[in-house]
């Protein structure tokens, strides 16, 4: 965590994270400790000052397990019994998309400042009820995008400020797996309770569980929010009873005329996942942060007089001619931004930094923000796909 501290000043998210002289001791409680909410957990039990003194969870394997984890605290099955009889400050919510705006709102309205996991929610009302429920109570909500926190992303994030590689012309996203996504059920009536994410009632699958992570980086580095979208998207594999795509292919406008290309798939890992900011210097892919040049250094000795040799006999022949020079990628291999003990997907600084802002009541509004636009573009996304057209932004929607 510590290294992160390096882009502290540059980003008012995380003044004071790492002063621990004096903490006020901060008091969380955690609904929904599934697998996602364990590790956030696991993070949380790191940051100096603070108490988990309550959870709830309506699966009993998941309650059971989370009064091992946190013994002590007190355990609830229903969400709305614990905001009312625990005194805390805030609370961590990790449960299905579908059931995001309701908790979220009930939290801010019990007077709670409040962490909801990615996405913000299921449709563009229910993402604008939860920013209306932060304005009217002047809490913090926070929307769980990790790469707000990440040393990586924040290194790019400087390389594009300064024009590294220069006006961003085009950024290529993609996000591949190669399972089927789903996770055992102890019994079959379970289907829906526990492969929630497989079903339109509960998710918008790969847009919502994948896509809000990367669009929120494209919003964030063109500074925009996408004005309209097109896409395309299927089950082309897994045919086994989903109701949501195993496949997506977008493509994103935004007003500076920048398009955004996203595709994402379970039936395939070879590519995995890369955020590619393009401009005429260079290109910086975001997720690995590694940074290429448009005009690497030449090719030393015998390889330069090859390369030298070619050129001086195929730049001769017109296109059409029988041979020509093929558009080759770029050789440069590229350089690491960072020294790579720092890989961390940012999580365990972002929690902490929930924590500090809640010690602290620092509220930002631009981290809602920024989990609003994404949130708002993934479902233009969805929206675009299920209905075969253009998608715009929806009007009266920003903050």
């Amino acid at each position: 965590m510590a290294a992160a501290g390096l882009f502290v000043s540059g980003m008012p998210w995380l003044k004071d994270l790492y002063a621990q002289d004096g903490l006020k001791t901060v008091k969380l409680g955690i609904i929904g400790p599934g697998s996602r909410g364990m590790l956030l957990l696991e993070h949380l039990k790191s940051v100096p000052e603070l108490e988990i003194s309550c959870f709830c969870d309506d699966y009993e394997p998941h309650f059971e397990r989370a009064g091992q984890f946190l013994p002590g605290a007190k355990g609830y099955r229903d969400y709305r019994e614990m905001l009312e009889k625990e005194q805390m400050d805030g609370v961590v919510i990790a449960v299905p998309l579908h059931k995001h705006k309701e908790i979220t709102v009930a939290a801010l309205d019990a007077g709670l400042h409040t962490f909801c996991e990615k996405a913000m929610a299921k449709t563009y009302e229910d993402c604008n009820e939860m920013v209306k429920a932060r304005e009217r109570n002047n809490k913090i909500l926070y929307i769980g995008h990790q790469r707000i926190f990440n040393t990586r992303v924040l290194q790019a994030m400087k390389e594009i400020e300064e024009g590294t590689i220069g006006e961003v012309t085009q950024m290529r996203a993609y996000w591949h797996r190669n399972n089927d996504w789903r996770r055992p059920l102890p019994s079959p009536e379970l289907e829906r309770k526990i492969n929630w994410r497989m079903y339109h009632e509960y998710s918008l699958g790969l847009m919502t569980e994948l896509a809000s992570h990367h669009l929120q980086v494209t919003n964030w580095v063109l500074k925009d929010k996408p004005d309209y979208v097109m896409g395309s998207g299927g089950i082309n594999y897994w045919k086994d009873g989903r109701e949501v795509f195993d496949n997506v292919n977008l493509v994103y406008h935004y007003p500076s005329g920048t398009h955004v290309i996203y595709d994402s798939m379970i039936s395939n890992k070879k590519y995995g996942m890369e955020i590619q900011a393009m401009g005429p210097k260079g290109t910086i892919e975001i997720e690995t942060g590694y940074q290429f040049s448009e005009q690497p250094p030449p090719a030393a000795g015998i390889i330069q007089l090859i390369n030298n040799l070619e050129h001086k006999v195929f730049d001769a022949i017109p296109i059409g001619g029988a041979s020509w020079v093929p558009e080759d990628p770029s050789e440069d291999k590229g350089t690491y931004l960072l020294d790579k003990l720092l890989k961390t997907d940012g999580t365990d600084v972002e929690m902490a930094s929930f924590v500090s802002d809640v010690r602290n009541n620092r509220i930002d509004p631009w981290l809602t923000q920024q989990g609003f636009y994404a949130s708002i573009a993934t479902i233009m996304g969805f929206e675009a796909m299920m209905n075969h057209r253009i998608e715009t932004w929806p009007q009266g929607l920003a903050i």
